[in-house]
């Protein structure tokens, strides 16, 4: 009797929580001393680190985190990829370039990407035909889908972006059973398939990604039998995290995190991390030896997700794409940072946590720094206020709030003012 298909994609996705927590720990420091013997800037950036020491999440927290912003500047110094990489140029299989510009490798293994498990737990099998709409152009995102779709065993149209009438031709003749790309072109496909009254109902099911899904969207598609994921990724990182499917078709809550890395949620403009369903920016290290990534800070904003999800896989969750970490804003014609607003509350160990507004016109604005504190002897708004003042080398209020009080959103800076 044929063994009925697994709903989950390998073991790996069914351990136990400790027993993986166990196995990247144990990985951690061989793959920071390869990043240190073949990848130059990582050489340079973990000069003084005993990579045989990194071996707990605490030792882990004390590494230098080299941000997503931090590329341009190294790939400037050092091209093409700013000595991160460990593979040589001459032995990748592709270069990629985003805007900036910054330059992304592929190497040459199958499912470089693995964005394969993604799509599995969006239900994509073997004999799946799949119109991959994402660009083939100097991005990556066409090649991070179709390598995962191809190690599934599926058939896939490379259709790229644009040309509407062409890809509702290519789905009506080819019987195309799968699409992957932007949710706005499959709402784009269906809606002009309607008006040229094309039959496109061989499609079944939908991968998309790279931005927002509304749940309106979502469910519209569901009821018109097409089942929809999304999964969390980046250029520099492959696939990060997932969705997976009820067997009503709907979604499990969160995404759960890919198998082949290890997340930090830290608090923005640092390296510290937050606790469990704080909102904060997605620090990533994987374990890829072409591109070893030590704790790579994405400017992603997400919060851990408690539990695991119902659908068997026992990863950590996540709650999705929540928006950007940098939110450096321009007062009065000087750039505050989140990392400068970290260091007032570094100075002063009565605040739990800090917000800093910034209100009225420009030319007119004022910014004022909300502070949760344990305990408020005084003086204490004044002292934060002269911090204020040394650090930024701007004005502004103090204004002490009772814990718990603020938004756990992840943002540091929130600017309020109205532009015209």
């Amino acid at each position: 009797m044929k063994k009925p298909p697994s709903v989950h994609f390998d073991k790996l996705e069914t351990r136990s929580p400790k027993q993986r927590e166990a196995a990247l720990l144990a990985a951690l420091p061989k793959q920071i001393a390869h990043a240190k013997r073949l990848a130059p800037g990582f050489a340079r950036i973990l000069e003084n680190v005993k990579a045989e020491k990194i071996k707990s999440r605490a030792a882990l927290a004390a590494l230098p985190v080299t941000r997503k912003s931090d590329l341009a500047e190294l790939q400037a110094k050092q091209r093409p990829l700013g000595g991160l990489n460990a593979t040589p140029v001459v032995k990748l299989a592709k270069l990629f370039m985003s805007p900036g510009p910054i330059y992304e490798p592929e190497g040459r293994a199958k499912d470089w990407w693995r964005t394969a498990r993604a799509l599995y737990a969006g239900g994509f099998r073997a004999g799946d035909l799949v119109a991959n709409t994402f660009a083939y152009h100097f991005t990556p995102a066409g090649s991070m889908l179709e390598s995962g779709a191809l190690a599934l065993g599926c058939t896939v149209v490379p259709a790229g972006t644009g040309h509407t009438e062409m890809q509702i031709a290519a789905i009506r003749d080819l019987k195309i059973d799968a699409y992957i790309g932007t949710p706005s072109f499959l709402k784009l496909i269906l809606e002009k398939a309607g008006e040229l009254r094309s039959d496109i109902s061989s499609l079944k099911k939908a991968h998309v990604g790279a931005e927002y899904l509304p749940p309106a969207l979502r469910e519209a598609m569901l009821g018109s039998g097409i089942r929809v994921t999304q999964s969390y990724g980046s250029a520099d990182l492959g696939s990060i995290a997932y969705e997976s499917l009820a067997a009503d078709g709907s979604v499990n809550p969160g995404m759960i995190l890919d198998e082949g890395l290890l997340l930090e949620i830290v608090r923005p403009g640092t390296g510290d991390p937050l606790p469990t369903g704080e909102v904060g920016e997605v620090v990533i290290t994987t374990f890829n030896k072409d591109y070893p990534l030590i704790r790579f800070g994405t400017g992603d904003l997400s919060a851990i997700l408690p539990g695991a999800s119902p659908c068997g896989r026992t990863n950590t969750r996540i709650r999705g794409w929540m928006g950007r970490a940098d939110q450096s804003t321009k007062v009065r014609a000087m750039f505050v940072t989140p990392k400068q607003v970290n260091e007032v509350v570094r100075r002063h160990p009565e605040i739990l946590k800090a917000r800093l507004v910034v209100e009225g016109e420009t030319g007119n604005d004022s910014m004022t720094l909300k502070c949760e504190a344990k305990a408020r002897p005084a003086g204490l708004a004044e002292a934060i206020a002269a911090s204020i003042r040394e650090l930024t080398k701007l004005r502004g209020e103090v204004e002490l709030v009772a814990p718990g009080s603020l938004p756990n959103d992840g943002k540091v800076i929130e600017d309020l003012r109205k532009y015209v």
